[in-house]
């Protein structure tokens, strides 16, 4: 059976229909995706991210034991800053794809849904003698997501705080006298972002605040669209074990000055004196069909590639489509195919973000 959001029951009220993704029954849409994209590009949309996992490492050497095994510089964070980083395994490729928030007195680290536990795990297999401790503290805070140009200013007026500008920065504040933590996003969306949590008892009224001040919910066919025409590669589907680092956007995965951890050999390897073999681009699609992921990329009938993510575009009015290339085929403008079933859908190569 599915997991359930948190505020499922507000999902139901507001109309959401439903379909289970990675194994949470998630809002599909609220019944016009067209206008909750919108209302993200143009304003501000809402998102329920209570099914992302979160971890909480104390300790006084916790710093220096993320740093060692995370792709991103830990140590020279200090509280109110933050990063995204991997976790890489000795060839390169990524494990999972994390958000690390500094605070005074610990680290909390925003896993994908249903990473948790194995993230704890793998980071619990390199605890030796240092002085750090690890839990999973999913399911403690509600986690929402503002989307869109209105999104600073909106948490600035519910909370009194202006969100910092560098991505994964975050501050706390007070919402109506519930304590929150206010945190810059990573533009996943191509929009601005800010991320609110607040004790799980009070999803509900942070949820409600954010109605009231304006902000429309949105479900994953919107996301999806937003993400999608942003290049944002999604771990599960554009990125995981599979996956080498330097074969997505990593730049703000990863520190090129500090100090080794797992897969750090490979990563430079390819950096400095190689390239990889393929190349994460963008498909834009001829017609209406939407390919599914996993579905072949050809070229004279011979597979050149996979998609791994695909959705119908309300920016574009088109299908667009997230897929590695071989690379001497991921040039800008390069004709492919498609294959859907008995079908072979005609594409072109495009550079990320899809332009809009």
């Amino acid at each position: 059976m599915a997991n359930r959001l948190p505020l499922h029951e507000l999902h139901v009220a507001a109309g959401g229909k439903f379909e289970t993704l990675c194994g949470w029954e998630l809002p599909q849409s609220y019944g016009d995706a067209a206008g909750e994209y919108a209302a993200a590009r143009r304003r501000l949309g809402l998102v329920d991210r209570g099914d992302r996992g979160v971890l909480e490492v104390t300790g006084r050497d916790r710093a220096p034991f993320l740093h060692a095994l995370v792709s991103n510089d830990v140590k020279s964070l200090g509280p109110g800053q933050g990063c995204a980083a991997t976790l890489l395994d000795v060839h390169g490729k990524i494990q999972v794809i994390l958000a690390l928030l500094v605070l005074e007195d610990r680290i909390l680290i925003l896993t994908p849904p249903g990473m948790a536990e194995k993230t704890l795990a793998e980071l619990d297999r390199f605890l030796f003698s240092e002085k750090a401790e690890l839990r999973d503290a999913t399911g403690e805070q509600a986690l929402v997501l503002l989307v869109g140009p209105a999104a600073a200013a909106t948490t600035e007026a519910l909370t009194g705080e202006a969100p910092l500008e560098t991505p994964w920065s975050h501050a706390p504040a007070s919402l109506g006298g519930v304590d929150v933590r206010v945190a810059r996003g990573a533009r996943e969306t191509g929009e601005d972002e800010v991320w609110v949590w607040a004790p799980a008892a009070e999803g509900p009224r942070l949820w409600d605040a954010a109605l009231a001040a304006g902000a429309r919910p949105i479900g994953t066919s919107a996301f999806e669209s937003l993400r999608i025409e942003a290049g944002t590669p999604l771990f599960g589907h554009d990125a995981g074990p599979t996956v080498l680092l330097p074969e997505i956007p990593f730049a703000t995965l990863v520190s090129d000055t500090k100090g080794c951890y797992p897969g750090q050999e490979v990563v430079v390897r390819i950096r400095d004196r190689g390239h990889v073999n393929r190349l994460f681009c963008g498909l834009l699609l001829d017609g209406e069909n939407v390919p599914p992921a996993g579905a072949p990329v050809l070229v004279d009938g011979a597979e050149i590639g996979r998609v791994t993510s695909a959705c119908w575009s309300f920016g574009r009015e088109r299908p667009l489509a997230l897929a590695f290339v071989r690379r001497q085929h991921a040039d800008p403008g390069s004709r492919v195919a498609v294959g859907a079933g008995a079908e072979a859908l005609p594409a072109t190569v495009s550079a990320l973000p899809f332009e809009r």
